[in-house]
């Protein structure tokens, strides 16, 4: 047999355009799969001149999904610009907006995006394997789900008066104060909100149970792992410092300051795909593979912060004896703890007698050149890094989102599961489908995450009317 190439165009049910390439050798057997991300954003560059100030306004639109982290990220580098800190209050309500912001994602990722394979059958008809085939055999947990998600965006929403693409979260603090009635309001969701995240984790551990050798071997290479933590190592997603553990759970770095991540996070282009391959720099890209997210937030973690959650974490570091958990489908077990950390977390915030407080804004002006500012986006840990002149204007950004920062992982996951799953002799849809498992896994967000410094790499292809190649360009 002559050497074959499957295609898989488009990956379904994930944020973003790509499609994934896989190579099959003489024997049939596969030789090598690769993630083409093949769609290009680049809001660094047509960023460079505006006005720092602008930053939060604009980053929001770079994603649907994560806005709040991208308004956090930014606001949080022009405070570094600034050199002022945002109000007590404020912390609060930007705190409420971004546990929103990850249990709507969450519930997506999890109800609508992942569920259709894990109630319906990864072999299921892929016609009905989806979020309508879902409803149509179980609607009542679609709809759970799409409460579940109006419910993360309303913690935005009864605030800022947006859900998404959100507006309100200024340097020094906050444009909106949270009222009285809009508090209540929240609160009125807290019990059927962690409803439906205890029917999702019945759901997840009932078929990591009927499922467990498929689970136990899903993608399991160990890598290293990043993310954001406490003082003590406890859990955190707005605010702390950076975090890398090894494959074994050694800590390499603790308490990194974000402001320090190029000391530790080199990039490096690849030819196939607009999304470029970070690495932990002190031991290079061949080892330095490393990943962020919810199963990495858990990996690294010493404790969550709240009660319920703390249960399921005990639970989650019990599957591997308390080493970092490496089967990548276990992503969907540690965003589902994540969830109900936030929905804890939210109940205790808008408890709290100063949330509503007017006092929610400090005010500053320009007094660096240089400001960073990181946050715990839904898919890893995320950055925004400004460089202005003495008026204030951009000169250089840099975005490292947390998406790219999986694409290593992505790529090495997607080539498991083909070489577990996929014979040539007997191909079928439900293998490929199992590929794209592999990635929804991670739930990309495409669209915000690629990037590239200088010449960004391009193939053109010329073909005839049958399909036959006449002319290739290729730029790297």
């Amino acid at each position: 047999m002559d050497k074959q190439t499957l295609h898989i165009n488009p990956v379904t049910r994930i944020e973003g355009h790509a499609r994934i390439t896989i190579e099959l050798n003489e024997q049939g057997s596969v030789q090598n799969a690769t993630f083409h991300v093949n769609e290009f954003r680049g809001f660094e560059k047509f960023c460079e001149g505006r006005m720092y100030t602008e930053m939060p306004t604009i980053t929001p639109r770079i994603c649907g999904i994560c806005p709040t982290s991208h308004t956090l990220a930014s606001v949080k580098a022009c405070e570094m610009i600034q050199g002022i800190q945002p109000t007590y209050t404020a912390h609060l309500l930007r705190k409420l907006m971004h546990i929103g912001q990850n249990l709507s994602s969450h519930a997506l990722s999890f109800f609508h995006l992942s569920a259709p394979d894990l109630l319906l059958g990864f072999d299921s008809d892929p016609i009905k394997r989806n979020i309508v085939g879902l409803a149509e055999a179980n609607p009542d947990l679609a709809l759970k789900g799409i409460r579940l998600r109006k419910f993360g965006q309303e913690l935005s929403e009864r605030i800022t008066g947006k859900k998404i693409h959100i507006k309100g979260i200024v340097p020094g603090g906050m444009a909106f104060p949270l009222t009285e009635d809009n508090r209540k309001a929240l609160l009125h969701w807290i019990p059927e909100a962690l409803e439906t995240v205890n029917t999702g984790l019945s759901i997840i551990k009932c078929f990591h149970e009927e499922h467990a050798e498929m689970v136990q071997s899903f993608a399991t290479a160990p890598t290293l792992y990043m993310g954001t933590v406490g003082p003590d190592g406890t859990h955190e997603l707005y605010d702390g410092k950076l975090r890398f553990v090894d494959a074994e759970g050694a800590i390499l770095e603790d308490q990194i300051e974000p402001q320090s991540y190029l000391n530790y996070i080199a990039e490096r282009s690849v030819n196939w795909s607009y999304l470029k391959y970070p690495y932990y720099k002190p031991l290079g890209i061949e080892h330095g593979i490393y990943r962020v997210g919810p199963l990495a937030r858990l990996n690294i973690a010493n404790r969550m912060k709240t009660p319920l959650a703390q249960q399921e974490f005990e639970r989650f570091k019990k599957i591997n004896g308390g080493k970092p958990v490496h089967g990548t489908f276990y992503y969907h077990y540690a965003r589902l703890i994540e969830a109900l950390n936030d929905i804890e977390e939210a109940e205790k915030i808008l408890n709290d007698p100063k949330v509503t407080s007017l006092h929610i804004q400090h005010h500053g002006q320009w007094n660096y050149e240089e400001g960073i500012g990181s946050s715990e986006a839904p898919r890893g840990t995320l950055f925004h890094h400004y460089i202005t002149d003495e008026t204030g204007k951009l000169k250089k950004i840099n975005l490292l989102i947390a998406t790219g920062q999986n694409n290593p992982s992505m790529n090495r996951s997607i080539l498991d599961v083909a070489k577990q799953y996929i014979r040539s002799e007997q191909l079928s849809e439900g293998m490929l489908n199992r590929v794209e498992a592999a990635i929804r896994c991670y739930d990309p967000c495409l669209s915000c995450s690629t990037h590239a410094i200088g010449t960004m790499p391009m193939i053109i292809e010329l073909k005839n009317n049958k399909g036959a190649l006449i002319q290739k360009i290729e730029r790297t």
